[in-house]
């Protein structure tokens, strides 16, 4: 069985949309149930629905030997997996965002709000800015509004929540989307398996560029 961890929620329906595309369907995981975890004996399958940012801690761990993960948790927390494939789902990108009127003191330490602590603490070391990270786990618009923070850096996907909070980018820090990725013993001993899922995902993908 080739063990499958899918992000719950809107995106991991896509990702199986594609993996039942490519010939590993499961029906019952079309289901109306409660049930977290499907699987195919004919096709030597087995899915499960995981917390999104969850998902490579299973496949880290061997507990899953593939799943989606969203480029952002392989950045923030760099999980020892291989990364195989772009999926092209889930597009969006990390970027700073301030309030219309902010204008960047480079005399003082700039206070940035934000739950990426790792992406934003490498960026910044890149450009030599010194900052002082506010690490918070939810609501990060709020921040600046209330002087918590000078900028935030966050996902942002179409820019409506940053906008109704009057706030805007003001820096793409890098695109993101959701990532294949194996768990690195699994690609060893279950590496045909994962060689032909991986090439029908890929035609798969492929088609809907």
């Amino acid at each position: 069985m080739l063990n499958v961890a899918l992000p719950k929620g809107r995106l991991g329906e896509k990702v199986y949309d594609i993996f039942e595309a490519a010939g590993f369907e499961c029906p019952s995981i079309r289901e109306t149930n409660r049930k977290l975890v499907f699987e195919n004996e004919q096709k030597q399958v087995r899915y499960f629905w995981v917390k999104p940012s969850d998902v490579a801690i299973y496949v880290e761990r061997g507990a899953a030997d593939i799943g989606v993960a969203g480029k952002d948790i392989l950045l923030e927390y760099e999980p020892d997996v291989y990364e195989l494939l772009d999926l092209n789902l889930g597009k969006c990108r990390m970027a700073v965002a301030a309030p219309a009127d902010f204008r960047d003191d480079e005399n003082r330490t700039l206070r940035v709000a934000t739950k990426f602590v790792n992406i934003a603490a490498d960026y910044y070391a890149k450009i030599g800015r010194q900052i002082d990270i506010i690490k918070l786990n939810g609501s990060i618009e709020l921040a600046p509004i209330l002087g918590l923070s000078d900028v935030i850096v966050d996902i942002v996907e179409t820019g409506t929540t940053l906008k109704e909070n009057n706030l805007s980018v003001v820096q793409t820090i890098l695109p993101i989307s959701a990532r294949l990725i194996s768990n690195k013993a699994s690609f060893q001993f279950k590496g045909t398996q994962i060689e032909i899922l991986l090439c029908q995902v890929r035609n798969q993908v492929e088609q809907h560029d």
